[in-house]
């Protein structure tokens, strides 16, 4: 896929609210059971150095689905933040959704596959959307929220790095390559779980994205292949 630079003056306007890290906890849920999970994140102050596998003082516990180096970062957009609040009838602090990059300006709909932005020193690829899980439920309270994100596809997104660096909350997200824009993050959310997720035509041509992150390529190819959806009962619901 040809990457076009961007001229000066173009970029995205979208910045960095909060840079939020946090290393895997047990979390208390329905009363007495536990959960281990890194997505309980906290703001961290000054700057904090980014390289190939995610921020330093950052992790998962899962990292089958959490972790690799096309899912280094975790972004979420603050702008659906007045949404939730609304919705779950409580204020909510920058990575409340286990989100390392809590960012304004930049949605599902305006990220696309691919795009390269500069945050402070690194630079870093969107990489696919993030899918929510289980983990969402447990953490807010709410049995249905990992569906409500995924119905509302305020799914927040991935990126790769391109290039280590430091980073700290206010820098700016300067948009400086871009690849195709026949995939944002809310058209790749729509072929996986949406109404495209059996549109052969869009699975045949995201498939092909080589800028696509490896998991979700795997996935449309099997699609492609059995001709039926994946099963998504156990990403929403867990097993308990």
């Amino acid at each position: 896929m040809k990457i076009k630079k961007i001229p000066p003056g173009s970029s995205v306007k979208a910045a960095l609210v909060s840079l939020n890290t946090g290393l895997p906890v047990d979390i208390v849920y329905d009363g007495s059971k536990t959960m281990r999970s890194g997505i309980l994140k906290k703001p961290a102050s000054g700057k904090v150095f980014l390289n190939e596998w995610g921020f330093d003082g950052d992790g998962s516990a899962d990292l089958v689905h959490h972790r690799g180096a096309d899912k280094a970062v975790c972004a979420y957009c603050h702008d659906h933040y007045p949404y939730w609040e609304q919705e779950l009838s409580r204020p909510l602090s920058p990575g409340a959704f286990g989100e390392n990059l809590t960012i304004s300006g930049l949605t599902e709909k305006m990220a696309f596959i691919g795009d390269v932005f500069r945050l402070g020193e690194a630079e870093i690829q969107c990489s696919q959307p993030r899918q929510p899980c289980h983990k969402l439920n447990k953490f807010f309270g709410v049995q249905e929220m990992a569906c409500m994100v995924q119905k509302t596809g305020f799914s927040g997104f991935y990126f790769r790095t391109l290039k280590p660096g430091w980073v700290e909350a206010g820098d700016k997200l300067e948009l400086v390559k871009k690849g195709s824009r026949k995939f944002s993050v809310e058209d790749a959310n729509n072929i996986m779980h949406g109404t495209d997720k059996m549109n052969f035509a869009r699975l045949r041509k995201i498939v092909e994205l080589k800028v696509l992150s490896q998991s979700w390529r795997e996935t449309f190819g099997k699609r492609l292949l059995n001709r039926v959806q994946e099963s998504v009962e156990k990403r929403l619901r867990g097993s308990d």
